[in-house]
């Protein structure tokens, strides 16, 4: 790794996102201060700024992170200094006292580092009286809180675009990929072509990956978010087409694996190859349609109905292609039954 790679992230966040929160971080030292004016609402501004995350859910979760690490560290340094007093050396007892309560209480690694950075915060900059370490715990909560509502009433994020993006890719390739296994049993391949073909299967995988966790996550920013209610439904519609085609990804990548193992240039000369590839067209066409794509076959007006509407029924094979073509036979059957669920 580089030294951009290390500091430069792959996608930045978005100005909107900065700027909620810019705003939830002023808010909350604003807030604070009027508050308790007694110190820089330093723990009041750093919650705010940590809080607003990509999502009203995760701001919830990151807030009480934050509160519990706060509690726990300002906890700690009030003790140690009761106890020891204002030695230097009681900064480093804390922190490491710090992280073996985190240990033993299991607690998260952000959890666990919080409480050892109040810990030191507090003892660095604080006093050893309690009602100091009450103020910052105050504090804190506010912070978090500004940042919770901060959140909610800008524009709550809603990543659908990059889920529904993501699923359209999947379906999109899922249905080029049925569409070159097609191809290549009514066209001869070369040793190189098939190879290529199996590593273009092979990619639905991490597709497939990139849609799920895509999907997760708008799932997750649903949770608490004052607009689910208007999107509930097509997340659902779209958790349901994943769950549909991924199967079908398991189907394609075994059809090509058995092609690109048993190949034969003669397939092409197998009646039962041909139709076997014409029922794979016409599943791509399906996947599209399913998929919602826009170029599913513009011209025909059939192109909106499903094409593989019926089970193919198909002669005995001759001797050398049997068990290819059986095996195309059942990975296809068991595509049907899932496009017959989309339908």
């Amino acid at each position: 790794m580089g030294l951009a790679d290390a500091i430069r992230a792959s996608k930045r966040p978005s100005l909107l996102q900065v700027g909620k929160a810019a705003i939830a971080t002023v808010a909350a030292w604003v807030a604070a201060d009027w508050v308790i004016d007694d110190q820089l609402p330093v723990f009041a501004a750093i919650a705010a700024m940590l809080v607003v995350q990509p999502s009203v859910n995760q701001s919830l979760g990151k807030a009480i992170e934050r509160s519990i690490g706060v509690v726990g560290g300002v906890l700690v340094a009030t003790v140690l200094s009761l106890a020891f007093g204002d030695q230097g050396w009681v900064v480093i007892l804390a922190i490491v006292v710090s992280m073996g309560l985190a240990w033993a209480m299991r607690m998260t690694a952000g959890t666990a580092n919080q409480v050892a950075i109040s810990a030191m915060l507090v003892l660095a900059l604080g006093s050893d009286s309690p009602s100091y370490a009450f103020a910052r715990v105050v504090e804190t909560v506010i912070g978090a809180a500004i940042g919770i509502v901060v959140n909610v009433l800008i524009v709550p994020p809603l990543p659908l675009a990059p889920a529904r993006r993501d699923l359209q890719l999947l379906g999109g390739e899922l249905a080029a990929s049925l569409d070159r296994l097609a191809g290549a049993l009514v066209g001869t391949r070369t040793p190189g072509q098939l190879a290529g073909l199996m590593v273009e299967a092979r990619l639905l995988r991490p597709m497939l990956a990139s849609a799920e966790a895509s999907i997760l996550a708008a799932e997750e920013s649903l949770m608490l978010n004052p607009r689910r209610s208007a999107h509930r439904q097509d997340l659902a519609d779209q958790r349901a087409l994943l769950e549909r085609l991924s199967p079908i990804v398991t189907q394609v990548i075994g059809m090509t694996r058995a092609l690109v193992d048993r190949y034969d240039p003669t397939i092409v000369e197998e009646p039962t190859a041909a139709a076997i590839a014409e029922q794979l067209r016409r599943a791509s066409h399906d996947v599209r349609l399913a998929a919602h794509l826009a170029d599913v076959e513009p011209d025909p007006p059939t192109s909106v109905i499903p094409a593989l509407t019926s089970h193919l029924v198909v002669p005995s094979p001759k001797s050398n292609h049997w068990i290819l073509i059986g095996s195309l036979l059942e990975d296809l059957r068991r595509i049907h039954e899932e496009l017959a669920d989309l339908e």
